[in-house]
């Protein structure tokens, strides 16, 4: 059932109000009168209206004032003008200013009818349009989401692989190694296949560790079970872990806080960015090179950095290096085992936390990752917990 045509007439006689009426009733149209410009804007506001008749000569609040103000409470409404010879030419104006036409005084009803009629096919075509064109956006939104589906199934088919892949080269060796000892081929080198067995289970542990962290991760559940933690005691313990590593190679490491703030996070969290950047640093850095860690604060920014002076990232290489699985040529070379996944853990990791990061590099002269965090618990916070902390 086609919806009712609802028609609002504003004109101070009430001749042509109810001759209006008389004409356009039967044909099925619900008529509404107003004698006045203020109580046809009221009626407008109070009911939905198709077109509406307005009358350009009124006392009080004039035709062209209401024009203004019917548009800017239904910018699609048709108004069409009733207007007396003698205003023919403020008529033409009303139209220049958006109505649809002018009907002049004296008419006949089928002049109204006429004109009504066009005033109305012109609103049913607006109308057509405008849901055509919300439906061919709809279309361009759908294809747009279905092009972004295809991408992730493809990336999801693409990470599969890549996972079944990485698994497979340990499994595979584990199950080489003791082939051959149950095979009885490895008498005199058991111990050594043992142990290198025993590494690469390690390295499947590493890289199982390293995929649900980054799962977890990408599910942004990060909410549940915050505390407040030291992000400078954090990279004090993580930094101690690695000295020996970079003593063992002949690197010089470095650690310099120059502010102690804390932050509510999880402490795994910050471990796992400050360890990836480290660990990554210190592999990739030849004997006799530095490693500089750093932390600061900035008004409610907390700037952690790890500098090195290692082999570096090629132009080329930069904007992949948050891929997942994803290591340079020059990575490889140095290192035959890694995982790909430690800068995407650190990647998720500071985006889920409101935080940034980047990377200055240059192939051969080193590599500099900065990358900021919201301070969540601000100094005020700090010295307020700890004066509850001494007055207990």
């Amino acid at each position: 059932m086609e919806e009712e045509i609802s028609i609002l007439v504003i004109d101070d006689e009430r001749g042509i109000r109810e001759g209006c009426r008389r004409a356009l009733t039967p044909l099925g149209y619900d008529v509404t009168v107003a004698d006045t410009g203020a109580t046809g804007l009221r009626k407008l506001r109070e009911g939905t209206f198709d077109l509406v008749l307005l009358d350009l000569m009124m006392p009080g609040m004039s035709g062209m004032e209401a024009l203004d103000r019917i548009h800017e409470i239904d910018p699609e409404i048709v108004v069409i003008i009733i207007t007396g010879y003698a205003t023919v030419e403020a008529a033409v104006q009303t139209i220049k200013k958006g109505a649809y036409d002018f009907i002049s005084k004296p008419f006949t009803s089928d002049d109204l009818i006429l004109v009504v009629n066009q005033g109305l096919e012109r609103r049913r075509l607006s109308l057509e349009t405008k849901r055509l064109q919300a439906i061919e956006e709809e279309a361009k939104e759908l294809a747009r989401a279905k092009s972004e589906l295809e991408k992730l199934d493809a990336m999801k088919s693409r990470f599969m692989l890549t996972v079944a892949h990485e698994l497979r080269a340990p499994v595979a060796a584990i199950q080489g190694y003791l082939g051959l000892i149950l095979d009885g081929y490895a008498a005199d080198d058991a111990q050594e296949m043992v142990e290198s067995a025993h590494q690469r289970c390690g390295e499947l542990l590493n890289l199982i560790h390293d995929l649900l962290l980054l799962a977890h991760m990408k599910e942004k559940a990060i909410e549940t079970k915050k505390t407040t933690v030291s992000v400078a005691g954090i990279l004090e313990e993580v930094s101690s872990l690695f000295s020996a590593q970079a003593e063992g190679k002949g690197i010089t490491l470095r650690v310099e806080i120059s502010n102690r703030p804390e932050m509510l996070a999880h402490e795994e969290h910050l471990k796992q960015v400050w360890t990836n950047l480290l660990s990554n640093a210190i592999k990739y850095t030849p004997s006799g090179g530095t490693v500089v860690a750093s932390l600061d604060r900035k008004d409610d920014q907390i700037i952690g950095t790890v500098s090195d002076t290692g082999i570096g990232i090629a132009s080329d290489d930069l904007p992949r290096i948050f891929e997942e699985f994803y290591r340079t040529k020059q990575a490889k070379n140095m290192e035959d085992h890694g995982t790909g996944l430690g800068l995407p853990i650190v990647g998720e990791i500071v985006e889920a936390y409101g935080g940034t990061i980047d990377v200055d590099s240059k192939l051969g002269e080193g590599t500099i990752f900065t990358f900021t965090l919201p301070q969540t618990m601000k100094p005020e916070d700090d010295a307020l917990e700890k004066g509850k902390v001494v007055g207990t």
